[in-house]
């Protein structure tokens, strides 16, 4: 994994991952509908139980994974139900602060150019895969950092 300026991306990878926006909504107008959630781990850590970290996956309704992604968050940032919501782990996190109307403000984004190992490759549903490109961001929710989170984008399809 290593840093790319926005210009040494493919165009559609730019598209997808140089923005202030959740990813959810990039993902869902690149790829012309809703993308579901699937959790692939859950960490609790702090004590108080204010901190949440989760690696995810982000897939079309056809089953394709489309993203990669960890985050890590301050639920105490977040009222009880949109907590809540985040812990059920139903919707992707970017609809969830959308849909309770919270102020976010995503930023400090930096764009990576990664190489996937096996593992990650068996995520995105590949037996091996090209590089790729990804991002890592801070979100602030009404202006308190809150969110941060570390974003691939699924790498182009072998032929």
């Amino acid at each position: 994994m290593q840093p790319v300026a926005a210009a040494a991306m493919p165009a559609a990878f730019r598209t997808l991952l140089d923005h202030a926006s959740h990813m959810t909504v990039a993902m869902e107008r690149h790829h012309g509908g809703p993308v579901t959630l699937q959790v692939v781990q859950v960490a609790s850590g702090a004590a108080d139980g204010r901190g949440y970290a989760r690696e995810i996956l982000l897939a079309r309704d056809d089953g394709m994974v489309v993203q990669y992604g960890i985050v890590r968050l301050d639920l105490s940032a977040v009222d009880a139900a949109t907590a809540a919501a985040i812990r059920a782990a139903e919707v992707p996190l970017g609809r969830l602060l959308i849909e309770a109307g919270l102020l976010r403000d995503v930023h400090n984004v930096r764009l990576l150019e990664v190489t996937p190992g096996v593992a990650l490759c068996q995520l995105f549903g590949r037996e091996g895969c090209r590089p790729t490109f990804g991002r890592v961001a801070e979100i602030s929710l009404a202006g308190r950092p809150a969110i941060e989170l570390f974003e691939v984008a699924a790498p182009p399809a072998d032929r």
